[in-house]
């Protein structure tokens, strides 16, 4: 089946895949938005115009996630790579954290939270390759330890925290690569970050959803663009946001809300992630999946050929189908499809089928 536009399937890490409908409204609105008589792009960002369009973002993200009242809600920009040091520097109050690494992401967190102060690695899965994910509330954690730090979604390894975890300790999340992929508990954690362009609309804008007892642990006289508690204050509008980014992921929270909300969009993911596992499943004999079974991630697919020369192969017929974006990290190598929510399901259905069709002949 052809795509709208004469669009591929775009199975790369990011920037995502946006919703074709979210994308029409857009253009219809860029000249003029709403009858402003100017683009999102070149409006004010202390005007009305986007002082609605920010708040209409932070209410429907509220509504969708059910995030209570104690929490604030702050559209920032450096993506979730800046809060690896932000979160540290606002939140360690010269303490140590806890950190839980299970692939690249994870792995970098722990990094810049060593850099800023004290950090502890509680658990380490690159003996395996980060292919299998630890119970969180096995771990045995620091006495003291100002937070602890975690990441939902590998995308590079493919694996996946499948639930929220059940802590008494302070929990920070990177959840930028399934953030409102799912219905999650935020009263869980004391913070999530993500960044947008996974699940959430165009590079730019990063999503800090955090609890106002956090803010007090900011220093005094700290970094205005790395106070947590100023960006509160100040509503997100401290400084020039990443107003068009902003503007859309408001979009794409209202589709998602079309949908059903965030238990339909869960459906939906899991029917494309399942298409594609079961084709690696079901030619076993060739393809090899990376994340173990209990581990695998809904957005983020990986697994390997029997050889290089068949994964180049395999990536170079599968672009001829308008398949785009396939070829794994190469920590990791063989094939990456990532299938955030706003992918197809029936790019995940053509892929499958294309899956079968090239281990019958190759294998």
């Amino acid at each position: 089946m052809s795509q709208p536009y004469d669009r591929v399937f775009n199975f790369s890490a990011g920037p995502c895949t946006l919703p074709v409908s979210v994308l029409e409204e857009v253009r219809d609105d860029l000249l003029n938005w709403k009858g402003s008589g100017m683009s999102v792009m070149e409006m004010s960002h202390r005007g009305k115009h986007f002082e609605g369009i920010v708040a209409a973002a932070e209410a429907r993200l509220r509504a969708l996630m059910g995030i209570p009242n104690a929490y604030k809600v702050l559209f920032l920009q450096g993506g979730a790579s800046l809060q690896n040091t932000m979160a540290p520097m606002n939140l360690l109050a010269g303490g140590s954290a806890d950190y839980v690494v299970t692939g690249a992401w994870s792995k970098k967190s722990f990094e810049m939270g060593s850099l800023v102060g004290g950090a502890k690695c509680v658990w380490d899965g690159k003996a395996n390759n980060y292919s299998s994910l630890p119970d969180l509330g096995s771990l045995e954690y620091s006495a003291g330890a100002a937070y602890v730090h975690f990441t939902t979604n590998e995308t590079i390894h493919g694996v996946q925290f499948h639930g929220d975890p059940k802590l008494r300790a302070t929990v920070v999340c990177d959840m930028s690569s399934d953030i409102v992929s799912r219905p999650v508990d935020v009263s869980r954690y004391a913070m999530i970050y993500a960044g947008a362009q996974k699940n959430m609309g165009p590079a730019g804008a990063t999503v800090v959803i955090i609890h106002e007892d956090l803010l007090a642990r900011t220093p005094e006289k700290f970094h205005p663009m790395l106070d947590y508690r100023l960006q509160a204050e100040n509503g997100s509008l401290y400084n020039t946001p990443p107003c068009f980014s902003i503007y859309v992921c408001g979009l794409v929270y209202k589709w998602i809300q079309d949908l059903g909300g965030l238990s339909a969009i869960q459906a939906i993911n899991e029917r494309k992630a399942k298409a594609i596992y079961d084709a690696v499943d079901a030619n076993s004999g060739f393809y090899q999946a990376h994340a173990q079974p209990e581990a695998r991630s809904q957005m983020n697919v990986t697994f390997r050929l029997p050889s290089d020369e068949l994964t180049d192969a395999f990536v170079k017929e599968a672009k001829a189908l308008k398949l785009d974006g396939l070829k794994g990290h190469r920590s990791v190598g063989g094939i990456r499809a990532s299938i955030y929510n706003a992918f197809p399901e029936e790019g995940c259905k053509v892929l499958a089928a294309f899956m079968k069709e090239f281990a019958a002949k190759n294998g």
